[in-house]
């Protein structure tokens, strides 16, 4: 077993990285509390440091937004709106071949989510008219992580699909740089041409309150999209009733399910491109072959060595990451199942006859040439994907998040007496005498009616 890559059997595997552990297991680094006390003055948990943040943007507005984004980022500024002359300017000013591959990813993601049916039904027949009417949600916040890695891709990921579902209003927003206390270049190009509506330099809890609850210069929004922080992701969950979420995105996470077929290399740089992501992320191996789980550990540890973020993938990999002997193909898809993974890689001699097996992912990728990163950015659909186990009842972001479904009913009033009939047996099982009462109303009507 290597440090760096180790490899378990199954049972171990279990106990380790392969366990889920609920939100209530969290133990948050000393470092990360310490943080917090410097800046609040109190030994506060994250949750309690989001909820006061939240509370005062909720009380306050600006003034509250300003003072919070002040301490926590040092970044003082009049407004926080970024105007779209800037988005273009920026646009207009990167190298034209990553302007090229944005405009390529937005197109693709696009065609994608315009095949996903999401469309309004009515039925008729003797009983009346029943139906279901789509409509898409008036305003939409799209969070964009910056920090060390900003991600335009996720801006596009999720502002062209609700775009393409019809939402009015889309706005935006992400951390600027701390040095510059500017928008990278790369994002603001992405507003542009995602054709966003507002993008505010704003991130962090403070952002998620600012979208949530709406200050006396940003209109609040209808729902909150895109992953983020530990403290984008507690503040999420703080505010979710309050508009809707698209979930709770953690750590990302990839599993590859690989046979002795497998190129050792392939498989290692796409658990490395999972790994580098952030000293939380999952990239694990399953695979009934020791030969290759110790050739891709060999290739790991060779890779590492010329990679920009390879002092990310030394914490993550010995702690998330690592290959899992299983006794088969099969039990590896089980295993998968049961891990409920946001990407399950099939990089087997035929991986179509895996497929069919898999209940629960974010995303399959099929074959080694269908590899998780063009997920990531130009495959089509969107990056957003459920994350901790949550594959087992949650979809990536799609055009259905950015919809609402209203039902209609129009009976005839024979139909509404007769129906009626049978909602009076059950409010009356229920206790509802009201209920029952409404029902009898229409009967007596429809009796009078047609007597």
């Amino acid at each position: 077993m290597t440090e760096l890559f180790p490899i378990y059997d199954l049972a171990t595997a279990r106990e380790t990285i392969l366990k889920r552990r609920d939100w209530s297991e969290i133990t948050y680094p000393q470092s990360l509390l310490d943080g917090i006390f410097q800046i609040f003055g109190e030994r506060l948990t994250p949750e309690q440091a989001v909820a006061r943040i939240l509370n005062d943007i909720r009380q306050e507005g600006d003034a509250g937004l300003q003072r919070w984004t002040e301490r926590i980022d040092g970044i003082q500024r009049a407004s926080y709106q970024v105007p779209s002359e800037a988005w273009q300017e920026a646009l207009d000013r990167i190298d034209p071949d990553l302007r090229d591959a944005l405009w390529t990813s937005a197109n693709r993601i696009a065609s994608f989510h315009r095949r996903q049916p999401a469309h309004s039904w009515i039925h008729q027949d003797e009983d009346g008219t029943l139906g279901q009417l789509v409509r898409p949600l008036d305003s939409v916040g799209v969070y964009v992580p910056g920090g060390s890695a900003p991600l335009p891709s996720s801006l596009l990921m999720a502002a062209v699909i609700a775009r393409v579902a019809g939402v009015e209003r889309i706005i935006a927003m992400t951390p600027p740089d701390r040095t510059t206390g500017k928008i990278p270049d790369v994002i603001l190009a992405a507003a542009a041409i995602a054709e966003i509506d507002e993008l505010y330099a704003l991130g962090g809890a403070q952002a998620i309150g600012a979208m949530a609850y709406g200050t006396e210069s940003i209109q609040p929004v209808d729902k909150i999209v895109g992953p983020g922080g530990l403290f984008v992701t507690l503040a999420k969950r703080q505010v979710f009733g309050v508009v809707g979420i698209d979930g709770l995105p953690g750590p990302t996470e990839t599993m590859v399910i690989a046979d002795e077929h497998a190129h050792p290399g392939m498989v290692a740089a796409d658990l490395l491109a999972q790994a580098e992501h952030d000293i939380l992320a999952t990239a694990i191996l399953l695979t009934p072959s020791r030969k290759l789980a110790e050739a891709v550990a060999k290739e790991v540890e060779a890779r590492l060595q010329n990679l920009s973020r390879a002092h990310i993938i030394h914490q993550s990999l010995p702690e998330r990451g690592g290959a899992v002997l299983t006794p088969d193909l099969p039990a590896a898809v089980e295993e998968a199942n049961r891990f409920a993974p946001e990407h399950l890689c099939l990089s087997v001699a035929d991986p179509w006859s895996l497929v069919h097996r898999i209940r629960h992912a974010g995303g399959i990728f099929v074959g080694e040439s269908s590899f998780e990163v063009l997920g990531d950015y130009i495959a089509g659909p969107s990056h957003i994907m459920p994350t901790e186990g949550t594959a087992r009842y949650a979809s990536p972001v799609n055009i259905e998040d950015f919809v609402k479904r209203i039902s209609l009913v129009a009976l005839t009033t024979e139909a509404g007496a007769s129906l009626s009939a049978v909602a009076e047996r059950i409010a009356q099982a229920e206790g509802l005498d009201a209920h029952a009462s409404a029902a009898r109303e229409r009967i007596k009507q429809n009796w009078r009616t047609t007597s």
